[in-house]
């Protein structure tokens, strides 16, 4: 019992410190400021940047985490174990290295290429979402991989000795009993994207009405010392996040 108190007493200390940190926001908050803000078509543009570059980002990763997950937790080849060290690229580098080293590629030859060829990148829409998707393809691509190494294989060759390939076996077997796990891989790393902001900083810059993020407007709003705006954007950043996680355990359980 005393051990639980202990251990308990460690939980509510993560509490308290992060809360500590958003009670510490209200100080500078100002309710009329905050609608006032919140309803402006600056801040309107913001949200619906960030909630559309998010959605598109974490889409595409997880189309393509799901297979590579799948080949990285059933099968042995050629570099599956770097492949594996390199899913972490995202986590042992800054974002804004991540953007920096973004910004290096589309300035090489190849990178000036894919810009006169396919899309501009810097400083434009897809930059937004090209940043974030590389800041989440790792964390979707490992957290997706953890699923599948839990889930029984036995169900899936119990599907393929009853005649059904690899391929059925993977979209009738493998995604159902997974989707749980697919579900809150897509929750987090929207939520991640969402909250990108070094890598969005670096390759798509902070063009008000362009590329300005929530997280981008709030650095646009400190730079300009404009406290009580900056609460606001992070209020707004809080709580979507807060929320879209307090959803996906609801629809969870």
């Amino acid at each position: 019992m005393k051990f639980k108190k202990l251990t308990s007493g460690f939980a509510y200390l993560i509490l308290i410190l992060y809360l500590s940190l958003i009670i510490s926001a209200f100080y500078y908050f100002d309710a009329g400021n905050f609608i006032e803000i919140l309803l402006s078509e600056r801040t309107i543009f913001s949200i619906k940047l960030s909630v559309f570059t998010a959605s598109i980002s974490t889409l595409v990763a997880i189309i393509i985490a799901v297979p590579a997950a799948y080949a990285l937790s059933r099968y042995k080849f050629f570099a599956s174990g770097f492949i594996d060290i390199i899913l972490e690229l995202p986590l042992i580098i800054s974002p804004a290295a991540l953007g920096a080293m973004l910004l290096i590629f589309f300035s090489n030859p190849a990178g000036i290429w894919f810009r006169e060829h396919i899309a501009q990148i810097v400083y434009t829409f897809w930059g937004i979402v090209i940043a974030q998707f590389f800041t989440i393809l790792g964390i979707a691509t490992r957290m997706i991989k953890s699923t599948l190494d839990e889930m029984p294989r036995r169900y899936e060759q119990v599907a393929r000795t009853l005649g059904a390939s690899h391929l059925k076996s993977f979209f009738y077997v493998t995604l159902p009993l997974s989707k749980q796990g697919l579900f809150s891989t897509f929750v987090l790393t929207w939520a991640k994207a969402f909250g990108e902001f070094g890598a969005t900083f670096t390759l798509a810059g902070t063009m008000a009405m362009k590329t300005e993020t929530i997280p981008i407007s709030v650095f646009m709003k400190l730079s300009g010392a404009d406290i009580k705006g900056s609460v606001v954007m992070i209020m707004i950043l809080i709580s979507t996040g807060i929320s879209v996680l307090f959803l996906s355990r609801i629809i969870k359980t």
